[in-house]
């Protein structure tokens, strides 16, 4: 006996792709724009293009939960992005990006993820609302805008500014508002983070120790807390 594939409609995984629908167009959509999801276990991952070159997916993979990592080395240096639900990746077309320098490209769970393929098949469907395809290419738009963020950030002087300024970033899309402060659950390590802000890790180091010392960062189980507001941090930190 067969076990029937668990799909997931993409429409109730994110509502946002779905506004402006009216109950019919939504009805249709649900039924229609579902997927498997495959798992992502944490550690190194690969996922080839489906169908070798010949047939590449139109759109990508779009990521329910979890959190991955983008790894960039080049001439010795590294740099990571973090990407969360709602991003939509090609993770194999890096060769291309890096084709001919000195640099390598490796994605990285960092907690256990969920992904679909957003193949020819769901382009051709979703088709039949722009909207959908859309909100879409928006969030490759929102990965490049955050990318030129981190960059910036990236050329601020001091290292413990820097941190200060991603862990608000972060908290912009991952926090969580508590009584304490803000909870950013995202299991990042001194190694991650001065990946993400262009520093040497003993660097990063001396910061987190800085800012927890000024009561800004609190390490806890599941992530980081950022006590106040960000304008408390940078009145602190001068």
């Amino acid at each position: 006996m067969s076990v029937p594939r668990q799909l997931v409609s993409i429409i109730d995984i994110d509502p946002e792709l779905s506004a402006g629908l009216d109950d019919e167009s939504l009805a249709l959509a649900r039924r229609h724009l579902a997927a498997q999801p495959v798992l992502l276990p944490t550690g190194p991952f690969e996922f080839p293009a489906p169908n070798g070159d010949q047939a590449p997916p139109a759109l990508g993979l779009y990521l329910i939960d979890g959190l991955i990592a983008r790894d960039v080395e080049l001439a010795g240096r590294s740099t990571t992005e973090l990407l969360g639900a709602g991003d939509v990746i090609r993770p194999w077309d890096d060769g291309f990006s890096i084709d001919g320098l000195p640099g390598t490209v490796g994605w990285w769970v960092i907690e256990p993820a969920r992904v679909v393929l957003l193949d020819r098949r769901f382009a051709a469907v979703a088709g039949r609302w722009p909207h959908i395809l859309d909100a879409i290419v928006q969030r490759t738009m929102r990965r490049s805008r955050a990318l030129s963020v981190q960059r910036a950030i990236a050329q601020v002087p001091r290292v413990d500014t820097r941190v200060m300024v991603l862990m608000w970033l972060l908290a912009e899309r991952w926090g969580k508002v508590g009584t304490e402060g803000v909870r950013l659950p995202l299991a990042l390590t001194h190694e991650t983070i001065a990946k993400l802000v262009g520093a040497r890790r003993p660097s990063v180091t001396t910061a987190l120790g800085v800012l927890a010392r000024k009561k800004l960062v609190e390490r806890i189980p599941d992530g980081w807390l950022l006590h106040g507001d960000s304008g408390d941090a940078w009145a602190q930190l001068g």
